[in-house]
């Protein structure tokens, strides 16, 4: 199958053969003519696998409803390469929604709606917090078809009278497990008594809990539910090494790794804000050039960040879940979980970050003694076992006593240390 096979206008296409993209991969092949169809969906697929376009392009397929002249000027001003006067759509209203719930993975849908949409005269727009709420207001002014968002600025602007809600055609929610896992669900419940009820909404996310059904159930009219892997699964491509390693010796192994195997563009995972410092701080010391993004820092120092990454100008990047949502770094081959994550749907995420489009990936995992149960809550949700190994010179010292948590208290060490990671205050606990 190819995508001239799914129903996508000439525009599109174009767009798409220009990326180099024929055949859709299987969670665009199953989503695309079910959208096309005004369906609601809720759709599960692993990270890496076009989850953006199949979305973007059904969207845009179906706001693309110009008159054929409008059409036939926007292809043939495409063919002699010149810009498009969107002028015309400046009296448009917002007509989709896109909510994201990171910076990032904002951009970059953004980017794949403008990418995608560029021989139609649909308009799109980007924004989220930490950037010039004033230019997001004039260019929201100017007219807009497409919203990208992440939800506490869409909050802020909605409040300011900067944006209309009220003839959304389209809502998706974009890794919907991460907005409720960051606590979005006030927000999302505020932003959606600004949104037409009569509307289509798609949801989209790498992983599924409970939670994320509930809020299905709020958000979606008999929804079609389509899942082209089993339900949270790693990507297949990425090989999984798990190493055992006392924690004091976690930095040194890191930094022994890269530099022995001559390893470049590694992405590292760390839990807390203040621990990605510190380990980017070390590793610099060791002569590897590194980075690290968080949610503490201002925007223009994590754009810095990620441009210094993917042109390869640092070795490194140390980042935590909140901000490694949503990047999408080209031919990405090592991921290292210096730390394993408190929520094991974050694992799955993590990984995902490497063997994206079909390529190839290594996920390394360093587990320290204390972190024992971390690996087992991963291995249940993946239902595979990821045996223990020793890289030769850093074995564990057996011989150190690790004293057990209590198994009734992991979860509210969990969540306390999850609230830490987000920035967010920890509750009071109970005497």
């Amino acid at each position: 199958m190819d995508f001239s096979e799914l129903g996508l206008n000439p525009q599109l296409l174009k767009a798409l053969s220009e990326k180099g993209y024929t055949e859709p991969t299987p969670i665009q092949a199953a989503t695309i003519p079910t959208i096309l169809e005004q369906k609601d969906i809720m759709a599960g697929a692993q990270t890496g696998t076009g989850k953006t376009a199949a979305f973007a392009l059904p969207v845009l397929q179906q706001l693309s409803c110009l008159p054929v002249n409008a059409e036939k000027m926007a292809t043939e001003s495409a063919d002699a390469d010149i810009n498009v006067n969107r002028s015309t759509v400046s009296d448009h209203p917002v007509r989709a929604l896109v909510l994201t719930p990171t910076r990032e993975l904002a951009q970059q849908v953004y980017r794949s709606f403008v990418h995608y949409g560029k021989y139609s005269l649909l308009r799109s727009a980007l924004v989220y917090g930490g950037a010039s709420v004033n230019t997001q207001i004039k260019e929201l002014g100017e007219g807009v078809d497409i919203l990208v968002a992440t939800p506490g600025r869409l909050l802020d602007l909605i409040s300011r009278g900067a944006v209309n809600l009220s003839q959304i055609e389209h809502l998706v929610f974009d890794e919907a497990d991460r907005m409720l896992d960051m606590g979005f669900i006030i927000e999302i419940k505020r932003i959606l008594k600004s949104v037409p009820s009569e509307r289509q909404t798609l949801l989209f996310s790498a992983t599924f809990d409970q939670q994320v059904f509930d809020l299905s159930k709020t958000l979606l009219r008999s929804p079609v539910l389509i899942e082209v892997d089993a339900r949270n699964t790693a990507a297949i491509q990425v090989e999984q090494i798990v190493y055992a390693v006392d924690a004091d010796r976690k930095r040194e192994l890191v930094s022994h790794m890269i530099g022995a195997r001559n390893w470049h563009q590694v992405l590292i995972f760390t839990r807390t804000k203040q621990g990605a410092d510190n380990l980017a701080s070390e590793m610099c010391k060791d002569g590897l050039k590194t980075q690290s993004i968080h949610g503490d820092k201002s925007q223009g120092a994590r754009e810095r960040a990620l441009e210094d990454f993917r042109q390869g100008h640092i070795r490194a990047l140390v980042a935590t879940d909140v901000a490694a949502r949503g990047l999408d770094i080209d031919q990405l081959k090592y991921v290292i979980n210096y730390e394993l994550p408190f929520n094991a749907e974050d694992y799955i995420h993590r990984i995902g970050r490497t063997g994206r489009a079909g390529g190839s990936g290594l996920a390394v995992s360093l587990l320290s003694a204390d972190e024992n149960y971390l690996l087992e809550e991963v291995e249940a949700i993946l239902d595979t076992s990821l045996p223990q190994q020793w890289l030769p010179g850093y074995e564990p010292d057996f011989t150190k006593e690790v004293k057990p948590s209590r198994k009734n208290s992991r979860a509210a060490q969990k969540q306390r240390a999850r609230d830490r990671a987000l920035g967010k205050k920890p509750a009071k606990r109970k005497r």
